[in-house]
């Protein structure tokens, strides 16, 4: 193998995992201010405007959970929130049947974050030891 075959799954892993966190800390903290679109977004889904700041609040800490070296198992709940709440997002679109428009930022945020999780460094995966 040589040196570029080892290169670009980290290359992949640094650049999703990037606008991973970008996406999820500019969300995050729009969802924290309360915007008045999020906050009509909100109200076309029947969701209560609280759920902006749990959800924006748990954005920021993912997103630095999956940046930081180490904490393994804390990366990996910061990568299953990410996923249950864009997954979660998507679903809530559709059945109001909204469009494209509402549906694609969420969808971006978890393509992003399964690419980001697959391509993971070893050093940042749960490894499990047997005997």
């Amino acid at each position: 193998m040589n040196s570029n075959e080892k290169k670009w799954p980290k290359i992949v892993y640094w650049i999703s995992t990037v606008w991973l966190a970008l996406g999820m800390v500019s969300t995050g903290i729009i969802q924290l201010m309360q915007h008045p679109e999020e906050l009509k977004l909100m109200d076309s889904l029947d969701f209560p405007y609280y759920l902006l700041t749990i959800i924006g609040f748990w954005k920021l800490l993912g997103a630095i959970a999956v940046l930081m070296p180490k904490f393994v198992v804390l990366k990996e709940w910061a990568y299953a929130g990410f996923f249950f709440t864009m997954s979660g997002a998507i679903v809530a679109h559709m059945v109001k049947e909204h469009g494209a428009a509402e549906i694609l930022p969420a969808l971006l945020l978890l393509v992003l974050t399964l690419v980001s999780w697959y391509f993971r460094p070893v050093n940042r995966r749960v490894t499990v030891e047997t005997n």
